[in-house]
């Protein structure tokens, strides 16, 4: 696990600014640097050290010199691919995961990608053909971020390290917060500043000579498999997430795994401690407020399986961590889980190097209410004929309408129903809907931002999958927004912030293949989530763990916007420094604070706002600052 950076050039590269954008990245790899300087490209890396701690070092150069790289991330089959390529005469000078990068090129090319199995970003120098190679893994667990000037192309793991190379180019797009409010965070390929891209998951990125190509080499494939039987399928689930657990248990430090309760994590630690010599060390954060706390739920688990199990809980004065975070996300990034995925984080990095989640269980086997609600609703449409006039009285009812009235939801019904299923589904997953951001913005970014619909996002995902049912659909389009988009960017920035390498069995692309060709009645039946998941984990987990509702990783936001962070909210959001944006108008804003205050429901609008507001001061009104040296947090050590 490390992070990334480098510049390909069609003049002489600079070798100096790589070693500054790596030192920017130094929380990511505080085991070492490694770098190469050649006549056309500057490649740096830094290093946390997992794999062949001893001797893996980066970069990685294949026999002759010819090709190198240097690679963030870890490849699960890498001892195979290795065996394989030492029967064909390849010679490595390390027992790393790192090196098989250079030998799997000189024998397949950009194709080697296919035979990659884990979460990887790299970048690879053909010296030859003065080539440039970027790839991303399949599912987005590893960032990378580019800028392309025409004679040169930038990248890094992380968005501040290219800030390095030019700190004056520092400009908002407002396309990309316009699809920030919409959706809580910055949507590939789009990044907060303007002239910076994100490379896709999925993707590959060539330059050479000054030019760049990028095109896609994976895609989930949901055409429907042979005919199977329930447990026949519940045999295969348990055997592919054994499998997946088992080779991500590979590591030369310390392992455990985050328990926070759900399905999903309680699930790959039962898959842990059918594999593990000893204990499993796991970790959960909770918080005072009992609505949101799940550590319970946790300790059935680890008490069933013997765990070594550590409790946290953050309360609201935590919240010091606010400028910490912002510093460490690049971007405005608006998902409150990320405050106990931080801190799950930093306390696990006290006891274990690598820890395992639950990632991508409930985007493989239909873990979300609304894919249920969605199925439900879908039957429920006007006539198309009177779509465009339902669809325009619910807008007018939306934006005249006051948030605490009947007519707004008389708005929002009559909007859903004369919908597409990709705009219901957008409005389901909006922070701000386009009527709310038309009130919230300013006269100058109306006009910017005329023309500009974030749910085109949406309606394009809908039109990309191959997907052979709604519920199928719903999941393929999840895959490929809100995953990479959210949930892989809170973890992979909130462990990486403390040098923690986080691992998703889950996301193993095998099992997702294999997953994507069910029935979608294996995966929601009726109002039942994760059915055939559940069904085959009901040796391993109690009842009470696999049926009982979702909760998800919340926090009690809107409470503390009340209280105890009603006066950060209020200076955050109605300084002279915010009204002076020209983003937003004050009196809407103000209007916000005022309704939620006396109760109306604007806890994740008010939370985009503050986290852009946060990123803008550390990000844009001053000079990139240094790393925070503490988080400052207050929290409570329970076991």
């Amino acid at each position: 696990m490390c992070g990334v950076a480098g510049i390909a050039t069609t003049e002489t590269p600079d070798p100096a600014i790589v070693q500054e954008m790596c030192g920017i990245l130094s929380h990511r790899g505080p085991d070492g640097d490694g770098f190469y300087t050649g006549e056309n490209v500057a490649l740096g890396m830094r290093r946390l050290a997992i794999i062949d701690v001893a001797g893996g070092n980066q970069p990685v150069f294949n026999e002759d010199r010819s090709v190198v790289a240097v690679f963030n991330g870890e490849i699960y089959n890498f001892a195979d691919l290795r065996g394989e390529l030492i029967s064909r005469g390849h010679r490595f000078r390390s027992n790393s995961d790192s090196e098989c990068i250079v030998h799997l090129y000189e024998e397949h090319g950009e194709d080697l990608v296919h035979h990659l199995r884990g979460m990887f970003a790299f970048a690879l120098w053909d010296v030859k053909r003065r080539r440039l190679l970027l790839a991303r893994d399949r599912v987005g667990k590893k960032p990378l971020y580019y800028r392309d000037t025409g004679e040169s192309l930038q990248f890094a793991s992380e968005l501040k390290a290219l800030t390095v190379v030019d700190q004056d180019r520092r400009e908002v797009d407002l396309v990309a917060l316009h699809h920030y409010l919409t959706y809580q965070y910055v949507p590939a390929p789009w990044s907060i500043f303007r002239g910076i891209r994100k490379l896709p998951p999925g993707h590959l990125l060539t330059w050479q000579s000054g030019r760049v190509h990028v095109r896609r080499y994976w895609q989930l494939d949901f055409t429907p498999a042979g005919a199977i039987s329930e447990p026949e399928a519940a045999e295969r689930t348990r055997e592919l997430l054994l499998e997946a657990t088992r080779i991500r248990m590979v590591a030369e430090r310390p392992l455990g795994a985050f328990l926070s309760g759900g399905v999903d994590s309680s699930a790959v630690v039962a898959a842990m401690a059918r594999t593990a010599e000893g204990p499993v060390k796991t970790f959960a954060v909770g918080f005072d407020d009992a609505r949101f706390d799940e550590r319970a739920h946790a300790r059935v688990v680890a008490r069933q399986y013997g765990t070594d199990h550590h409790e946290f809980v953050v309360n609201a004065s935590a919240l010091d961590i606010l400028p910490t975070l912002a510093w460490y996300f690049d971007e405005p990034f608006a998902d409150s889980s990320a405050i106990p995925s931080f801190y799950v984080a930093k306390l696990s990095r006290a006891h274990v190097t690598v820890a395992l989640n639950g990632d991508g269980g409930d985007e493989s086997f239909g873990g979300y209410t609304r894919y249920a609600l969605m199925a439900r609703t879908a039957r429920y449409r006007a006539p198309r004929s009177v779509h465009p006039s339902l669809g325009r009285l619910g807008r007018l009812l939306l934006e005249n309408g006051s948030t605490r009235t009947p007519l707004r939801k008389a708005g929002i019904a009559l909007t859903m129903l004369g919908d597409t299923l990709p705009g219901r589904y957008a409005r389901m997953m909006s922070y701000f809907t386009p009527e709310q951001k038309h009130d919230l913005y300013t006269e100058s970014m109306r006009r910017e931002l005329s023309g500009t619909d974030s749910y085109d996002l949406m309606a394009r995902a809908f039109g990309a999958s191959r997907a052979d049912s709604l519920v199928n659909q719903l999941m393929d389009v999840d895959v490929n927004t809100y995953l990479p988009g959210d949930l892989l960017v809170k973890v992979d920035i909130t462990t990486m912030a403390n040098s923690l390498e986080a691992r998703s069995p889950f996301l193993d692309h095998r099992l997702m293949e294999w997953a994507a060709r069910l029935p979608a009645t294996l995966k929601v039946r009726g109002s039942t989530t994760k059915y055939l998941l559940k069904k085959a984990l009901e040796d391993w987990l109690p009842p009470e763990v696999l049926y009982r509702p979702k909760q998800g990783f919340g926090v009690p936001l809107g409470h503390w916007l009340r209280t105890e962070l009603k006066d950060l909210a209020w200076d955050v959001l109605t300084d002279g420094t915010a009204r002076s944006r020209g983003f937003f108008r004050p009196e809407s804003v103000r209007t916000l604070l005022e309704e939620h205050e006396a109760g109306a429901n604007h806890t994740r609008r008010l939370w985009a706002l503050m986290q852009f507001e946060l990123w803008h001061r550390r990000f844009v009104d001053q000079p990139l600052p240094d790393a925070p040296s503490t988080a400052g947090e207050t929290l409570r050590h329970i076991g």
